[in-house]
C-alpha cells in the first residue's frame, strides 16, 4: 500500500526504490542515474503510485491522488538521496513540504537522527552540470508541535539567479524588482515581481490588495491556467518564458507586521494549497523590498501557515530556515 503524507495541504506519496522495481518499473540503482533517465520511468511511477484506481476518483478532484512522488531513500544511513517527481513526470530540485514529508517518513522508519542534523540530497536533471541540492534537516518542536527545521541556505535574487530572459527592471518601495510582461498581460496588477532562487527558481509577484491574489479555483480556470502554465512550465508543456527551465510562481501581500498572505502556482504541478520553498521565497522577496525585517516571518497559504526564519549578515540574507510538520494519511 502506498504511504501518503500531508504537509499543509501538500500531499506526497513516499515510495522506496525497491518498491518501484518490484512493480516492474526499471529504476536505476543510483539516484543520480535515475534522475538522468527519468523520462524512461517517471510517468509510469506517477501513474502506478499517484494515480486513481479505476472508478475511485471523486467528482471535482484533481487528476492525481497526490501532488507528487518522493522516491527514496537510496541508502540505509545518512546522507540520504531522493528524487522528487512532479505529476507531469518532471523532477524538482527542492520541495520544502516534500522534504518535510520525507523526513517524517524517515523518522517513522527509525532512520532519522533524533537530535542531530541529517542531510537530504535531491537529485534532478535541470542543468548540464547536475549536482544534488542538499538540505540539512533537524527535528524540532514549536508550540508543542513536532516537526523539522529545514536549512535552505542562502538565497540569491534577480533575473540572473533563475536564468530569466526578456524581463524589464522596475522599482518597488525604492528597491529593484522585475516586470514580467506575460504576468502583467494576465492581470495588470501583477507588474512587480522579485526573482528568488532557494535551490529552485521562484518568481514572487508583490501586490498591495487582496483582490490581486488569485484563488486556486481561479488558477484552475482554463484561460488563466493556460497563461500561467505557459509561464511556469518548461517546454514542451509550457513556453519556458521567462525561464527556460520553468519557474515557480507566487503572489504575496503584506497583511501585517511579519505576516504575508500568499498564493502558489508550482512548476510541474499548477495551483497548490501550500509550498515550503515558495513560502520561503515569499519571505525572502518581502525582505528584499523592505516589507519585513530579518527574524521570524509567517507566510499564510490556503493549506496553512509556514514559519520562516530569516538570518541577516552585513545587510544581506545569509540563511533561510523553514519549519515543517507532516502526518501520515490513513
Amino acid at each position: 500500500m502506498t504511504r501518503m503524507y500531508d504537509a499543509r495541504g501538500n500531499i506526497y506519496a513516499v515510495v522506496a526504490p525497491d518498491a518501484l522495481r518490484g512493480s516492474g518499473i526499471d529504476l536505476p540503482e543510483q539516484a543520480s542515474q535515475a534522475a538522468q533517465t527519468r523520462e524512461a520511468w517517471a510517468l509510469s511511477a506517477i501513474e502506478a503510485f499517484c494515480g486513481w484506481a479505476p472508478g475511485t476518483q471523486p467528482p471535482g478532484s484533481k487528476a492525481h491522488r497526490c501532488d507528487g512522488l518522493l522516491v527514496g531513500p537510496f541508502q540505509s544511513s545518512p546522507p540520504f538521496d531522493l528524487l522528487i517527481v512532479n505529476t507531469d513526470g518532471s523532477l524538482a530540485e527542492r520541495s520544502g513540504n516534500g522534504l518535510t514529508i520525507f523526513s517524517q517518513a524517515l523518522s517513522e522508519q527509525g532512520l532519522m537522527p533524533k537530535e542531530e542534523a541529517c542531510l537530504l540530497r535531491v537529485h534532478h536533471d535541470k542543468n548540464d552540470a547536475v549536482s544534488p541540492v542538499a538540505t540539512s534537516v533537524k527535528p524540532a518542536e514549536i508550540d508543542g508541535v513536532q516537526g523539522f527545521w529545514l536549512d535552505l541556505g542562502q538565497p540569491s535574487f534577480g533575473p540572473e539567479a533563475v536564468g530569466a530572459q526578456g524581463v524589464e527592471a522596475v522599482v518597488l518601495n525604492g528597491r529593484d524588482v522585475s516586470h514580467v510582461r506575460p504576468l502583467s498581460t494576465l492581470d495588470p496588477a501583477w507588474n512587480r515581481s522579485q526573482f528568488v532562487r532557494i535551490g529552485n527558481p521562484h518568481c514572487v509577484t508583490l501586490v498591495t490588495g487582496a483582490d490581486a491574489l488569485p484563488s486556486n479555483a481561479q488558477m484552475r480556470e482554463p484561460e488563466l491556467s493556460g497563461g500561467l502554465t505557459r509561464i511556469a512550465y518548461a517546454t514542451p508543456t509550457g513556453a519556458g518564458q521567462p525561464c527556460a527551465a520553468g519557474v515557480n510562481l507566487q503572489w504575496a501581500m503584506l497583511e501585517s507586521e511579519g505576516r504575508i498572505v500568499a498564493r502558489v502556482f508550482e512548476r510541474g504541478e499548477g495551483p497548490t494549497e501550500s509550498s515550503g520553498t515558495s513560502a520561503s521565497a515569499v519571505a525572502c522577496a518581502a525582505w528584499r523590498v523592505g516589507w519585513v525585517a530579518a527574524g521570524a516571518v509567517k507566510v499564510v497559504m490556503p493549506g496553512g501557515t509556514a514559519p520562516i526564519l530569516l538570518e541577516e549578515r552585513e545587510g544581506e540574507l545569509s540563511r533561510v530556515r523553514l519549519f515543517g510538520t507532516a502526518r501520515l494519511m490513513e
